[in-house]
């Protein structure tokens, strides 16, 4: 059964974990932007290859990853990784987490660290947006 990825969602999700407000979205797209506008594209299911693009760049984040990330298979991959600390259980619960669950822990950190100073510039790429804001007004 092949699931429909939301890539509405996606956009949403991508944003939220950036802490950006749909306003702040909207203003970095462009004066055709609205936070109404992008509330609307965050409820469609497929978003045209342009418009996904332009999302993409502001957000930082291959337009692929919108495209294909599915929240459902990140969690149930999460939970079986940290839910079975026995690695052979794991591996015959299902053959495809063939894995040294250390070096997953140490992967999971890097991750960690790599996200942590994203958002962190995250937050100072919208002091400049605030700031530029501000100062146009």
């Amino acid at each position: 059964m092949n699931k429909t990825i939301h890539q509405g969602r996606n956009v949403k999700r991508f944003r939220e974990m950036l802490g950006l407000k749909q306003e702040g979205l909207a203003w970095e797209l462009g004066e055709e932007w609205s936070q109404k506008r992008v509330s609307i594209l965050e409820q469609k299911e497929v978003i045209e290859q342009d418009i996904l693009e332009e999302v993409a760049k502001v957000l930082k984040v291959p337009a692929e990853a919108i495209k294909n990330f599915d929240a459902d298979n990140a969690i149930n991959i999460i939970s079986e990784t940290i839910n079975n600390h026995d690695q052979s259980a794991l591996i015959q619960h299902n053959p495809i987490f063939n894995f040294n669950p250390i070096d997953k822990w140490v992967e999971a950190l890097d991750e960690n660290k790599k996200l942590y100073e994203r958002l962190l510039q995250a937050e100072r790429e919208k002091v400049e947006l605030l700031q530029r804001m501000v100062d146009r007004n």
